[in-house]
């Protein structure tokens, strides 16, 4: 079983982002990319629209077991939501232009590289579970 539950901010929208989230801890992921692990059961997104305004920020959720399961992505940007929400559910095919949450990484900067895809190059498989990611 997989399943994270995220936000995702750029470098320059990190210290909005612990300012306005108090608790907030986070952890590192590469190409100037800070995730940090959504442990609530009930997590208000609106926050993260007035976290943008100096960097992109996305929220990100997965659940798979056994090859099958669901993503759902948001990007916002300047206070503006710049991408979905998205969502693909167990039996939708798989996008053309990538897994939601791969689009949303791709919005914030990440380059795939020699990687399958975004999720794979900052290393969201590190981890089985959001509450993982904690101690890391």
């Amino acid at each position: 079983m997989y399943r994270l539950q995220a936000v995702i901010v750029t470098e320059s929208a990190r210290s909005r982002l612990l300012d306005s989230l108090e608790g907030a801890r986070l952890v590192p992921l590469g190409q100037n990319l800070s995730l940090m692990p959504v442990t609530e059961a009930r997590f208000d997104i609106g926050p993260l629209a007035e976290c943008s305004e100096h960097g992109a920020v996305a929220y990100v959720e997965a659940e798979y077991f056994g090859g099958a399961g669901t993503q759902s992505a948001q990007v916002w940007e300047r206070g503006e939501t710049v991408l979905g929400p998205l969502h693909v559910g167990e039996d939708d095919p798989r996008p053309a232009d990538g897994s939601p949450i791969s689009q949303a990484l791709r919005r914030l900067g990440v380059l795939k590289g020699d990687y399958f895809d975004e999720f794979d190059a900052v290393g969201l498989g590190r981890y089985r579970n959001t509450d993982d990611w904690l101690p890391a």
